[in-house]
């Protein structure tokens, strides 16, 4: 990894790449933003693209490409059966992981459809570091139930702690205790957990998790989705992996578990997913699912040129230098905004900056959704594009009753070797506009609220007229005359 010392003092993140392909941007006026989030509902998912200057609303699917992964899509063998495409995506895993069985599948959440229908059972329990949205969707669809495990660490908004992910073992050995090992149909451990701010677990506890595991004969499952950025956190930040090279680390980590399943659109940088397996057994008993849902077994619904790419993508991971990017961009923006007084989630993860929309909006209520109020007035002072990682993320249970989610975040993903340094730092700035004007900002309620999934596709409006207040008071201190 390239250590550059800037003789300024200035400690900024380096790009380890050149920019050959571009594509233009459209700022918006504050008006015409301020139109766009009221007809997309003010859920910033229903945004058109056209609308957004600074896409931050995930890294899936949105990562550069590398030259080598354009160039592999040419040599794509799309043979519905039998393609070279498969054997060398195949033979790319087994390197990486070192199992033997793979299934591929169009992207992660259908790998998780995939899990869920072969091993949930009603009334069987599904222990996590932490939920991610669709992968608690599959366990409660099939009548399984998800438990949180996360160290206490793990929710603590501010902190020093490196490996905030981290399972909580000892939660884990009292759940087998009380439930008994039979009635849990898994273990799931996500590396870095998403929905609190991608923070990444240590390989010690990779290891101790599914030390246990192994011991009461429970599977152990990776969500590997986030993995390169956990990998450069433990080669940092570990102690004793330090002179560890990252293809090692990556077999460690893999020969704790039973299962590895991914989204390629985070790992690899292609648009697919896929399950290795260790075991024949457990296999078989998912092949079928990959016909009857996903395509035959060779591409399992993918596009065969974006399988080359991620082909080339997983070798790339491997590559410190590529997979540095993403965690120094983040760290550089977290950094920025914490030296402002601007309430974000720290120690920086992967994936993206978090705010902190608790403290940053202490005076809406969280069944008013203060995290998807601050996305909505971030995109109307900006024209940046972020998430909602929240209470509006969570769903309502058989009785109606709303849960109020852990934490409030509006996620800024940064997805991979995509925007410049100046882009980051102009995010910056008129989120510490906002932050100044925080006051004049007001809560949210559902005029649509879907039963499943709500944050993808339902429909708030703003209670009271603070949108209003805001883009006037924007308009007279920034202008922003195009």
């Amino acid at each position: 990894m390239a250590k550059v010392t800037f003789f300024s003092g200035q400690q900024l993140p380096l790009e380890m790449h050149k920019v050959r392909i571009i594509q233009k941007l459209n700022l918006l006026p504050i008006e015409e933003r301020r139109r766009a989030i009221s007809e997309a509902g003010y859920n910033t998912f229903l945004l058109n693209n056209s609308d957004v200057f600074l896409d931050m609303l995930t890294d899936s699917g949105v990562n550069a490409m590398s030259d080598q992964q354009q160039a592999a899509m040419l040599i794509a063998d799309d043979a519905y059966a039998g393609s070279a495409t498969y054997t060398r995506l195949y033979n790319k895993l087994v390197e990486i992981f070192g199992m033997t069985y793979f299934l591929p599948a169009h992207q992660g959440r259908a790998a998780e459809h995939i899990l869920s229908r072969s091993l949930v059972k009603p009334g069987t329990y599904v222990p996590m570091n932490y939920h991610f949205t669709t992968s608690k969707a599959h366990v409660t669809a099939m009548g399984g139930e998800v438990l949180e495990l996360i160290t206490p660490a793990g929710l603590e908004v501010t902190s020093t702690n490196r490996f905030k992910g981290n399972f909580d073992v000892a939660a884990l050995e009292r759940l087998i205790a009380d439930k008994g090992a039979d009635a849990i149909a898994y273990v799931r451990v996500e590396a870095g957990t998403n929905l609190i701010g991608g923070q990444p677990l240590s390989l010690a506890n990779f290891r101790q998790t599914t030390e246990v595991c192994h011991k009461h004969g429970i599977l152990a499952v990776l969500d590997a989705s986030l993995l390169a950025d956990n990998l450069h956190f433990i080669k940092t930040a570990e102690p004793g992996c330090e002179d560890l090279s990252i293809p090692e680390i990556t077999k460690a980590i893999a020969d704790c578990f039973d299962i590895i399943y991914f989204s390629a659109r985070k790992l690899g940088f292609g648009r697919g997913g896929g399950i290795c397996i260790r075991d024949e057994s457990l296999y078989r008993q998912m092949r079928g699912l990959v016909p009857m849902f996903e395509g035959f077994l060779t591409y399992g619904g993918m596009s065969v040129r974006e399988m080359e790419a991620i082909t080339v993508g997983l070798d790339e991971t491997m590559d410190e230098d590529m997979i540095n990017q993403g965690p120094q961009f983040i760290e550089h923006m977290v950094s920025e905004l914490d030296a402002r007084g601007i309430p974000v989630i720290t120690p920086a993860g992967g994936l993206g900056a978090h705010l902190d929309a608790k403290r940053f909006l202490p005076h809406i209520p969280q069944p008013h959704y203060p995290a998807g109020a601050l996305a909505s007035a971030l995109y109307i002072a900006s024209g940046v594009r972020g998430m909602e990682r929240g209470t509006l993320s969570e769903q309502r249970d058989a009785d109606g009753v709303e849960p109020l989610a852990n934490m409030e975040l509006v996620r800024l993903a940064l997805p991979r070797r995509v925007f410049t340094l100046s882009q980051v730092n102009y995010a910056i700035d008129r989120i510490a506009w906002l932050f100044s004007h925080r006051d004049l900002i007001g809560g949210l309620q559902f005029v649509e609220e879907p039963e499943i999934l709500r944050f993808f596709y339902g429909r708030l409006e703003p209670i009271g007229d603070w949108v209003d207040q805001l883009v006037a008071r924007f308009r007279d201190e920034l202008g922003e005359s195009l």
